[in-house]
């Protein structure tokens, strides 16, 4: 599905701040930035304004000519999608480092491009440095423009300019509301080759070299008249062994995208079974609560394709027990097998998904809830040091995920065991199935269950004053 907003691209060799000017005119920091070269690679696209022109900014991975690097022609591939698509292209550079090859092989690639192109030179933090931009019209693409990506200096007149150039825009508001999927796995379990599987693009790099995808990139994508916002993430490690400060961001990024997410998408090896840093991602979409729907992937080396799907195989049985066995705490979430070297699997991925996310946007009537938790309660009632729980009353205060409030006589009385019989019996009466269900108690009191038999779970209430004695 693409935008119908005017697209700007910026392009760059290496280190010249390309992803600063990104965050910096975008007011978010999305793109990774660290003083490294290299870091971005695929193209990163997020939604702009300025003087109330809205547009489409594309961040690109940087581009050199001679480089040894495994990624270095998929990352050139990757910018020249990007201006193929683009409207206006900032060119930018670096004022410290002056005029280099690089940007000299560059500039020949973007002349004969019959779009407007913008000497944009970077890290002009003081008027000094603007004296120093002067030699890059020797590179013979006209205007030159000093900013400072890092300070935002400069970078107001560069986007009135910018905003000038682009065409009228074409956009018709889609008032859909979009479903956000974070793809969030281990390493190399091939999140990226799903997305370019789901899109039937090279939409991002793949590589078997672990944390090829650094930043977490949207993709946007429209199945059965639903919009899609599919969100592929950097390999989540346990932070015992994360590695300097680059995959520090990237982790931080893939764990602030199942935030920003209804869904998470957990992509498993079906090749390597299942472990413990997938049991540890699991639990992380789960504490977020958030919809959860297994991707079995690269499952054509487990049952190569015959062209007759095996939907209940005995080997799928065995490894959805698994699942079930090892992380109970999952046992709602669903699945589906894929591969996305064969790209099968990718439609029932996608139903799993607006099945999941239907529950998490689901909501009971208080009368029907009721009628089943007192049924549940009548069925196996509950004691505990000789007080019986009970409960009074019972609502859904919230969806995504939904969230009921059980008011009860004493809130300590409710042990974890009974709340997940409760749980189980709302569960079985309805559509659940792929999202967390929250169960929160309340003293029938009005009091919160922080404050149980008098005491408070922060301090000591204050004892009450004794009563006067009447005078004999």
């Amino acid at each position: 599905m693409r935008s119908t907003l005017p697209v700007v691209v910026i392009v760059g060799r290496p280190n010249v701040g390309k992803s600063t000017v990104f965050n910096r005119v975008i007011r978010r920091r999305i793109a990774v930035v660290e003083d490294t070269p290299g870091i971005t690679r695929d193209r990163l696209y997020a939604e702009a304004e300025w003087n109330g022109r809205r547009f489409q900014l594309v961040d690109t991975g940087g581009i050199v000519f001679q480089e040894e690097d495994p990624l270095a022609d998929q990352i050139r591939v990757q910018a020249n999608v990007a201006l193929e698509e683009a409207d206006v292209v900032l060119f930018l550079t670096d004022t410290t480092a002056g005029v280099n090859p690089d940007d000299m092989d560059l500039a020949n690639q973007l002349r004969p491009i019959e779009k407007p192109v913008l000497v944009v030179v970077n890290k002009a933090d003081n008027p000094q440095r603007d004296d120093f931009a002067n030699e890059f019209y020797s590179l013979g693409l006209g205007e030159v423009y000093p900013v400072s990506g890092l300070h935002g200096r400069g970078i107001a007149d560069l986007m009135d300019v910018v905003v000038d150039l682009l065409p009228p825009s074409s956009e018709k508001r889609d008032e859909r509301e979009e479903i956000k999927v974070a793809i969030v796995g281990r390493p190399n379990v091939g999140k990226s080759s799903l997305v370019n599987a789901f899109t039937g693009e090279q939409r991002m790099i793949v590589s078997n070299i672990a944390g090829t995808t650094r930043d977490a990139i949207d993709t946007e994508l429209e199945y059965k008249g639903e919009k899609f916002r599919l969100i592929d993430t950097a390999g989540i490690r346990r932070r015992g062994k994360i590695q300097g400060s680059v995959e520090y961001y990237m982790v931080d990024r893939a764990q602030k995208a199942i935030d920003r997410s209804d869904c998470a998408m957990i992509v498993v090896d079906g090749s390597e079974g299942l472990t413990d840093g997938d049991k540890r991602i699991m639990k992380l979409a789960h504490d977020a609560g958030k919809a959860c729907v297994f991707a079995v992937n690269k499952w054509d080396i487990q049952e190569p394709p015959d062209g007759q799907p095996k939907l209940k195989s005995p080997i799928k049985k065995d490894f959805l027990q698994t699942i079930s066995n090892e992380i109970p705490e999952l046992a709602y979430a669903t699945a589906a097998f894929t591969s996305a070297k064969e790209s099968s699997g990718l439609e029932p991925v996608l139903d799993e998904i607006l099945r999941a996310q239907e529950a998490y946007s689901f909501r009971v009537s208080t009368g029907l809830l009721n009628r089943l938790i007192q049924d549940a309660t009548f069925a196996r009632p509950y004691t505990s040091k000789g007080r019986a729980l009970k409960i009074y009353y019972a609502t859904q205060v919230s969806t995504r995920p939904p969230t009921f409030v059980l008011f009860v006589n004493d809130p300590d009385l409710l042990h974890f065991s009974y709340e997940r019989y409760l749980l189980n019996k709302i569960r079985a009466a309805f559509p659940l199935e792929g999202t967390p269900v929250r169960i929160r108690t309340k003293s029938s009191h009005g009091k919160d269950d922080a404050v149980v038999k008098g005491k408070s779970k922060g301090k000591a209430m204050a004892k009450p004053k004794p009563k006067p004695q009447p005078k004999p």
